[in-house]
């Protein structure tokens, strides 16, 4: 009897957000998914013995919820979330404020009234933590802390575990006490996520397979030059070709799967479904058996509709090419999309009726002529069910049950339905990722290749660099390696926005500079500058005059920098975003044999200095660098490329260099110069964010001079 058999390819990843030297995380998503998502969308499956799935689980993501579970991981959001109500700081309130809203609206931040109170009060006053913080009680931060943190537990643990329930129930005026239950909850749900995974292998209910280790685009990883072949006339960063590291984010996802759960994969979902002939190659060589990706990549092998009457989509396929070889099949992108971002707005019911008259409509008439069907739906696992009532558990479950009561149906992993049908031969497959057929979305944007050329600067530098050590060499590859993750550059360029873009561009960004500093060498100073393209309206002013100010790191008097340049951070970016800055401005001017840089810190802000690496980079005919280390009331010179004894250096209230411009090997005419805060080798402020201030060096007529 011919079946209509259905896979269901659950996709489980977040970024990686921990920066391997300070072994903080920098965002909470990993641990907040872990606690709604991972553990109750396999967990379900128990009700339902007959519906097999396979559940795709990307390295990186299974070595943070390890961290998390053992006590080992942390971001600012756990630690602001467990502090002390009492005793928060100012800057921690800013935070709880900016951040712990960070929750759908309808779903998860409604369902809690009192959690709805506190966001409405909070929406009142337009979203700004500053003002907001007039608003807020020390009540009213706990109960923010308690419920930010329990809208994303799981369904199974707020229906059934006592203690969540008696949380939820309390509904506000939270104690001390709830809020060391809310901890110990959370351990108690992050420890149990993956071994809900071996279990449910075990029983032979799911198929783990796994994507390459840190989630790069396998295809432009071999070759960014082939984004062009995608989507001809694409424009295109310095040429990256690193088929070697694909390999190497293959085999390192291959041996940690097997050794986490018993088995090496069978399967692999590239990276958003990315593909082309050399990385499926590439995983046939490292062992892969089969590998998915969308019918939009289908329809362009083929060149034509893939969803009519011949139900080309609604089969397997097999990939062969050199000898090698790979079972393939094609998500139905309607269908996977109909889950993750149309149901939510039906009830579960209803939603689940639609879904499974579509299966039929699709299946019966290949059913009719004796052939079995095959109807992948692929997507991600945790994304789409914050927007669903109760986290999407009633529509699964309504859906499951029909599958499971249905004798059209089976629902089976994928290497059962590619042992059970029989496939069709591709001599070659078009490149192309789940989105447009191209990858887009990760190169060809001024950002994005902003982003690969600061890659493939690292990756150079790296191989012509001796390491300290063989476990320095191991951490500079590993950082290059999460570098070169498909998450940083999803959010570069036009296509996408969130709330946390500075956060992912600063840890891109910072992952890079760990490369250089795991060697032994000061990053690049461009590494201090955000490759995002969106900034805030900064103030620059270009010089009246020649200036002749005292250095002695004050603001002796007003007049002493009249007439010089300004430039000025626009510090309502980082009230926007999250961001603390810390240089406010920089005056600059020349009396015509010197250069004079005065900058300016935020207020309240000096106390971070301490430790600190202020750098200073002029380009005229050659390229100079002072670099000062900070500390109270005074600046340490530690590298300057020419004579130390000819500079002036003063740090009090303000920060004041005086150059001289024969030192810098300066003949008159255009000077350009950037300014930049370090901390432990890593990017902390820099004017201006982009770019390079300009200073002429003469004397313009207009000056009187």
């Amino acid at each position: 009897m011919s079946q209509i058999y259905l896979c269901f390819l659950w996709h489980m990843h977040q970024p990686f957000y921990k920066d391997l030297l300070t072994g903080e995380y920098r965002l909470p998503w990993t641990r907040m998914h872990a606690l709604k998502d991972y553990y109750g969308m396999v967990k379900i499956l128990e009700e339902f013995p007959a519906v097999r799935q396979t559940f795709n689980l990307v390295p990186s993501l299974v070595v943070q919820i390890e961290e998390y579970a053992r006590g080992e991981a942390c971001d600012p959001f756990w630690t602001a979330a467990m502090a002390p109500a009492e005793s928060l700081s100012g800057e921690q309130r800013q935070f709880i404020l900016q951040y712990f809203f960070q929750a759908n609206r309808e779903k998860l931040i409604d369902r809690y009234p009192r959690y709805r109170e506190l966001y409405d009060r909070w929406a009142g006053v337009k979203r700004d933590p500053v003002r907001a913080a007039r608003y807020f009680s020390t009540r009213d931060y706990r109960d923010l802390q308690v419920l930010s943190q329990l809208a994303w537990f799981d369904e199974e643990f707020l229906e059934h575990d006592t203690e969540v329930r008696s949380l939820v129930e309390r509904a506000s005026d939270y104690r001390p006490e709830d809020q060391r239950v809310m901890a110990r909850k959370q351990r108690e749900i992050l420890g149990a996520v993956l071994e809900a995974y071996r279990c449910a292998a075990q029983r032979g209910q799911i198929e783990i397979s796994t994507t390459p280790f840190y989630h790069p685009i396998l295809p432009l990883l071999c070759d960014s030059d082939i984004g062009a072949e995608a989507h001809p006339g694409l424009p295109l960063p310095r040429r990256f070709r690193r088929p070697e590291d694909a390999r190497e984010q293959l085999r390192r996802a291959q041996e940690f799967i097997a050794q986490r759960f018993g088995q090496p994969p069978r399967g692999l979902w590239p990276s958003e479904g990315s593909v082309s002939n050399e990385a499926l190659a590439l995983g046939a060589e490292t062992g892969f058996e089969w590998a998915a990706t969308d019918q939009g990549v289908l329809e362009k092998t083929l060149r034509t509709g893939v969803t009519g009457p011949g139900g080309a989509l609604y089969r397997p396929y097999r990939w062969e090419r050199d000898g090698r070889r790979v079972s393939l099949i094609f998500r139905d992108h309607f269908l996977s999309d109909l889950i993750g971002f149309v149901f939510s707005r039906l009830k579960p019911e209803a939603a689940a009726d639609d879904f499974v008259r579509r299966l039929a409509s699709i299946g019966e008439p290949l059913l009719a002529s004796g052939r079995d069907a095959l109807i992948p739906i692929i997507l991600d696992g945790e994304n789409a069910w914050e927007y669903y009532d109760h986290n999407g558990r009633p529509f699964l479950r309504a859906l499951y049950r029909r599958i499971q009561d249905d004798r059209r149906f089976r629902a089976v992993t994928v290497s059962e339905a590619l042992s059970r049908l029989p496939a069709e031969r591709l001599d070659s497959i078009a490149t192309g990722s789940w989105i447009n057929a191209n990858f887009d979305i990760w190169i060809g944007a001024e950002e994005d290749n902003r982003a690969w050329n600061m890659l493939g600067e690292a990756r150079e530098f790296f191989d012509r660099t001796q390491a300290p050590t063989a476990q320095a060499r191991e951490l500079a590859y590993q950082e290059l390696l999460i570098a070169e993750g498909s998450d940083w550059c999803w959010w570069y360029g036009p296509e996408h926005e969130t709330a946390n873009r500075v956060e992912f561009d600063e840890l891109f960004r910072n992952h890079l500079a760990n490369v250089y500093r795991a060697l032994g060498a000061e990053p690049p100073e461009e590494l201090a500058r955000p490759i995002l393209r969106e900034r805030g309206r900064e103030l620059a002013v270009a010089p009246a005059g020649y200036v002749r100010p005292i250095i002695d790191g004050e603001v002796t008097t007003y007049f002493e920098w009249m007439g010089a340049g300004l430039y000025r951070a626009d510090l309502r970016l980082g009230a926007m975003h999250g961001k603390r800055f810390v240089v406010r401005e920089l005056h600059y001017g020349t009396d015509g044999a010197s250069f004079f840089l005065r900058v300016d810190f935020v207020g309240g802000e000096e106390e971070r200095l301490a430790g600190m690496e202020a750098r200073l980079t002029l380009a005229s005919a050659s390229t100079t660098r002072l670099s000062l280390r900070l500390a109270p009331q005074q600046a340490q010179i530690e590298e300057f490329d020419g004579d130390p004894r000819q500079l002036e250096i003063r740090c009090g209230r303000i920060l004041e260099i005086r150059i001289p411009l024969d030192s810098l090997g300066h003949g008159g005419g255009k000077l350009r110069f950037q300014f930049s805060l370090w901390q432990d080798g890593l990017p902390i402020d820099a004017l201006p964010v982009e770019g390079w201030i300009e200073l002429d060096t003469s004397a313009p007529s207009d000056w009187g001079v």
